[in-house]
């Protein structure tokens, strides 16, 4: 039996997107491990997604539900926003929470299709999402609402695969490092409307994405983690309930790093 959380966000409702797998699967888990109602957006794997969803309703007594939607499209985002907010009550809380794609290549061989491949789903799906949440927003009381954005480690490093061997994806580098000001900039044009926006960049995390990498590359990583192992998706979400809490309620503009120590550079 796991331990009861520290939060409690009875009567609140959340949405996540990307929240079926992965560390979004623990953000929802979390929530609704919280007492939570929480709004799980997927883009595919319909079955996947209203699984996960029945699962955690089932396992904490609250509502959860899962709603499909592709966050790079703007106009569907915000109506995807406001038929949560009608359905499930009225949100308080976004966890834009991007799929994270790269494209492994030498930066001579990348494209433009590649760069708006990543950048569409890494940095844009989030934009849509903090948007429409701000246009959700716009005009409510009480004036409590807050947006954790995911990045990575990878917005302030260049991930090794060897002893100065870096893993060639500059794309996706680029792209969390953007997401990372990118929230910084709303954080800043969204304070005087009570809508704090932060950062949670994770570093290595055991995830389905992770185990997919070739394992000498894994190892590499891990023995530059002083903690010695990649970390579990549950382990990440405090920080986001934090922000997303009354606790950080002058916590806005941040970007927090949950990497078991991983990198001397990003300090």
């Amino acid at each position: 039996m796991s331990a009861p959380s520290t939060f409690d966000f009875s009567g609140r409702t959340f949405i996540v997107t990307g929240g079926t797998r992965g560390i979004g699967y623990a953000y929802s888990d979390a929530l609704a491990k919280a007492h939570a109602r929480v709004a799980i957006i997927y883009r595919t794997r319909k079955d996947d997604a209203e699984k996960a969803a029945k699962e955690l309703s089932e396992k904490h007594g609250v509502s959860v539900m899962a709603f499909q939607c592709d966050t790079v499209n703007a106009e569907q985002t915000v109506r995807m926003f406001a038929d949560i907010d009608k359905r499930l009550g009225p949100v308080t809380g976004v966890i834009a929470n991007s799929a994270g794609v790269s494209v492994m290549k030498r930066a001579e061989e990348l494209t433009n299709e590649d760069f708006k491949y990543v950048y569409d789903v890494n940095v844009l799906g989030v934009f849509n999402s903090a948007r429409a949440a701000q246009k959700l927003w716009q005009g409510r009381e009480p004036k409590n609402f807050s947006i954790v954005v995911t990045s990575s480690i990878s917005s302030k490093i260049i991930n090794q695969a060897a002893t100065n061997e870096p893993l060639r994806q500059a794309f996706y580098n680029s792209s969390k490092a953007a997401v990372s000001h990118l929230a910084r900039a709303l954080a800043a044009e969204w304070a005087r409307e009570k809508i704090r926006v932060n950062v949670v960049s994770p570093g290595y995390v055991d995830t389905d994405q992770t185990r997919g990498i070739d394992k000498n590359i894994l190892e590499h990583q891990k023995k530059n983690i002083p903690m010695g192992h990649f970390a579990r998706p549950e382990q990440i979400t405090g920080q986001a309930l934090l922000l997303l809490s009354e606790h950080a309620s002058y916590m806005t503009g941040g970007e927090y790093f949950v990497d078991g120590y991983v990198g001397r550079s990003h300090r």
